[in-house]
């Protein structure tokens, strides 16, 4: 029974070439896992049409899939393909004490803002989401404690979904971020915050994000959230070929 990383690629016509560097953030994750015996599972096949769910929305199915798939696991790594972990990254799966695991959401706290108060106020108005416990739904990680938890989410989803893309395309909030926090809060799941250097967000605003790769020198898992296509596609294919070599 190994601890496994679940990934989701998935193509998107309404934004063709996004996900032309998630090769880089796959290869890199293959490393990784290689080093620390852990299994890889990358999602290409749309389980939903992407009119009614986004890719985002797929990781939710990381349970399900990897039952599907006779793969026994022990924790899983559900983490966004937009980033790129370090090949000498110390062992993630060591620092959960078996919780739920996740990173505080740094970077437009407007946007944040913006996304509590509106899911507040439309779908959850008798729970309260501390600004400070919300977390990036890019790096998570869970176990076999979470399963009926993520069965729950994808129902609410599934039951919500015209309310859910009404509200984000006219609030323009989070999709799966804001949910799982205030499901978090809702099941008081035991939820434990780690730090920015494994979840490395909005590395463009911080300063951080340079030819010389300045965020590489400072902790081990980097999202490239937050920039545009053409610098992401960039910096990205930069990164890997800089750390693999």
């Amino acid at each position: 029974m190994k601890n496994v990383v679940f990934i989701v690629n998935l193509s998107e016509t309404k934004k063709q070439g996004r996900n032309a560097p998630y090769n880089c953030s796959i290869d890199s994750w293959a490393e990784w896992c290689k080093r620390n015996d852990c299994e890889l599972f990358v999602l290409q096949d749309r389980i939903y049409d992407e009119s009614y769910m986004n890719a985002n929305w797929h990781k939710l199915f990381a349970f399900q899939l990897l039952e599907a798939n006779n793969i026994d696991y022990n924790q899983i790594l559900i983490v966004d393909a937009d980033t790129i972990i370090h090949p000498d990254a110390p062992n993630i799966f060591e620092l959960t004490d078996n919780k739920f695991c996740a990173v505080h959401n740094y970077g437009s706290y407007d946007w944040v803002c913006r996304s509590i108060e509106n899911y507040k106020k439309f779908l959850f108005p008798e729970i309260d989401v501390p600004l400070f416990e919300y977390f990036n739904s890019g790096v998570i990680i869970c176990n076999k404690l979470h399963k009926e938890f993520y069965q729950t989410i994808l129902d609410f989803y599934l039951e919500h979904q015209e309310k859910i893309v009404i509200l984000q395309d006219k609030y323009k909030v989070g999709t799966d971020q804001p949910i799982l926090n205030f499901f978090v809060q809702q099941e008081d799941i035991d939820y434990k915050q780690l730090p920015y250097e494994w979840n490395m967000q909005d590395l463009q605003r911080f300063e951080i994000l340079d030819e010389e790769l300045t965020f590489t020198k400072i902790g081990w898992l980097y999202h490239f959230n937050g920039i545009p296509d053409e610098t992401r596609n960039y910096i990205m294919n930069k990164t890997w070929k800089v750390l693999c070599n």
